[in-house]
């Protein structure tokens, strides 16, 4: 039983992830590497990785600082009620729950051009829907709960017993955060941009439904991946798509260097 379970391990392993990876490369390939590099120096191909990669640090920057501020609100913020701690939590997970296009659906009818708040928003130039603001937006929302879930183990398992002895002996709250709070967390931190990052690269059907998929102005690799699909040119396609398979596959051994690292520390 135990070879059998085995066995049917790597057999799920090799059909749900090795097979799909050995196509993409293939089809990568299937034109030669000048029709590789071909696929990827496009101007359309340019511009989506261009547009992912600014979606990607910009979704990453804000996700680190609003995440680790929420998961201290949520652990340390005495003053809040368990009821109002508990629908906090609840609403942090609510990406867990709600498919990414429902919530790229959300952002439309709620910032679009026909939305009231929208409207305002464009009368002053400022676009959000259809336009990179919407796209950052789209993604921060699938993202969010990666960090929050990654700092607030850390921060139970800590406690807060150091942090109030620093406030104590007179730190301020930003020194008690760098020399306190910080070296204690940086390691989770670290797990959560990971997988932040990764997950930027990948988003599609928020990002699809917010951005518009519009040529040159708010197509990211994964929406232009969708479009040569469509379009029949899958060699293009594989293209792009091993570029943000390789990436990923990056992200992921960097992640297993920092638990190895962190362990030895």
């Amino acid at each position: 039983m135990r070879r059998l379970w085995i066995g049917l391990t790597y057999i799920v392993f090799f059909l749900l992830i090795a097979a799909p990876l050995g196509k993409i490369i293939s089809n990568a390939f299937s034109n030669g590497l000048s029709g590789f590099r071909d696929a990827l120096t496009r101007p359309e191909a340019l511009h989506a990785l261009m547009m992912t990669a600014l979606v990607v640090v910009t979704v990453t920057v804000l996700n680190t600082v609003f995440g680790i501020m929420t998961a201290l609100y949520l652990v340390r913020a005495d003053w809040l009620s368990p009821r109002l701690k508990s629908l906090l939590n609840s609403i942090v997970d609510l990406p867990y729950a709600v498919s990414p296009v429902i919530g790229g659906l959300m952002i439309v009818l709620l910032l679009g051009p026909d939305s009231p708040l929208g409207a305002v928003f464009e009368q002053i130039g400022f676009n959000i829907v259809y336009a990179f603001p919407g796209m950052v937006i789209a993604t921060l929302f699938v993202t969010f709960p990666l960090m929050v879930r990654e700092v607030m183990p850390v921060l139970q398992e800590i406690g807060g017993q150091q942090e109030e002895a620093a406030s104590t002996l007179g730190a301020y709250g930003w020194k008690t955060f760098w020399k306190v709070t910080w070296p204690s967390i940086q390691w989770a931190v670290t797990y959560g941009v990971i997988l932040t990052v990764a997950r930027s690269l990948g988003e599609f059907g928020a990002v699809l439904v917010v951005s518009g998929n519009i040529m040159n102005k708010t197509q990211t690799a994964t929406t232009l991946v969708y479009q040569d699909v469509e379009n029949f040119n899958v060699s293009a396609a594989g293209g792009v798509a091993l570029v943000l398979a390789a990436f990923s596959v990056g992200l992921l051994l960097l992640m297993e260097w920092s638990k190895k690292r962190k362990e030895v520390r």
